[in-house]
């Protein structure tokens, strides 16, 4: 009875043993460390999200609404130019039509209906002006701080593999746009075991990709690009329009195309549109320039520095006084079947090149 007894007691202990090294073997197992994790709620889930978010800002020319889109394509009446636009090459578009004149109102009629698109991705379909502006009105205003961040976006492909408590692969998603990934992190839940499959890339506001390796720094990385950039959350559709000019650029426009014509002229606030009117332009890559007209030929020097919206043209003409100025370019709009360039100096002095060889 005794030796049962002990033999019974030798396999509780042994069951108890391994029912223990079990249990503790599953323990180990679940125990994926948490910087490797994607927690709902977390910070750096929060952080992704808010990259991800659907940007209402870009149509700002549109809707005046900072927190949802209108989705494309979309008709609208600008000037009663009508113009549909499927991307967003058609608001710079709209923007030309409206920048060809200072001195008129500018008007746009919008085709409904037509659908929102929230930052969440949400939709809601609406049939005119009341309703649009319904929404707008819950919008933060002009340049006030918002949700999403602008100033750096996801490279597409991006995969996570989820993983049960027992550290078997339950399934590999991959996500391809911003909708996708922002809903599957509202959908993540607490019980969910969800790694990123690194590397992955990211881009700045400078258009530069950096490859990250880890949760830990893409957390930093976004919380350091978050601020590095205007994100443009205001009406002024005319502020920006050479954030990625280049004098570059700007001179092989103007040495490519022959025979410029003056579209607009101003000077201390006075008009001069037409006081070279039949005037024809020629920029050459020496840095000199000419100007004809019915039978009169005149020559002066044109040059160009800068970056961005700082970009200097200094043009002198002797014969041509009103030309002359240390203009800063505002802008390169080849968005039609013409280009334009346009030069500023504060609001009271304006210089517009045209051409048609665009």
């Amino acid at each position: 009875m005794k030796t049962i007894f002990k033999i019974l007691l030798v396999l509780f202990f042994s069951s108890t043993l391994l029912f223990t090294s079990c249990r503790k073997e599953e323990i180990e197992l679940i125990e994926t460390p948490l910087e490797e994790m994607l927690l709902p709620n977390s910070s750096i889930a929060n952080l992704m999200q808010r990259t991800a978010s659907n940007d209402g800002s870009n149509d700002n020319i549109l809707d005046y609404a900072n927190c949802f889109n209108i989705q494309l394509p979309v008709t609208v009446t600008a000037n009663s130019i009508e113009v549909t636009i499927t991307n967003d090459i058609g608001y710079n578009f709209v923007e030309s039509i409206f920048d060809d004149t200072d001195d008129d109102t500018d008007t746009l009629i919008i085709a409904f209906p037509i659908t929102l698109v929230f930052s969440d991705f949400s939709e809601v379909i609406i049939n005119n002006n009341t309703e649009l502006n319904s929404y707008a009105i819950n919008c933060n205003g002009e340049n006030i701080s918002d949700a999403d961040i602008e100033c750096i976006d996801f490279v597409y492909p991006i995969s996570v593999s989820i993983f049960n408590t027992n550290n078997e692969l339950i399934s590999t998603e991959t996500f391809t746009i911003d909708s996708e990934l922002y809903s599957f992190i509202d959908t993540i839940a607490d019980t969910d075991i969800v790694r990123i499959n690194f590397p992955i890339s990211v881009t700045l506001s400078n258009a530069s990709q950096v490859i990250i390796n880890s949760l830990t720094e893409l957390e930093n990385t976004i919380e350091n690009a978050q601020d590095d950039c205007d994100e443009d959350d205001d009406y002024d559709y005319n502020d920006d329009d050479c954030d990625f000019c280049s004098p570059e650029e700007l001179f092989s426009v103007l040495t490519n195309c022959s025979d410029w014509f003056v579209l607009k002229l101003k000077r201390n606030d006075i008009n001069y549109d037409t006081a070279y009117e039949g005037y024809d332009f020629n920029f050459f890559t020496d840095g000199t320039l000419s100007v004809f007209w019915n039978t009169t030929t005149v020559y002066g020097t044109w040059s160009t520095s800068g970056s961005g919206n700082n970009i200097t043209v200094i043009i002198d003409v002797p014969s041509l006084p009103l030309c002359n100025n240390n203009w800063i370019l505002h802008e390169i709009d080849d968005y039609g079947a013409t280009t334009k360039v346009d030069f500023r100096v504060g609001d009271d002095d304006r210089l517009r090149y045209k051409n048609t060889c665009n």
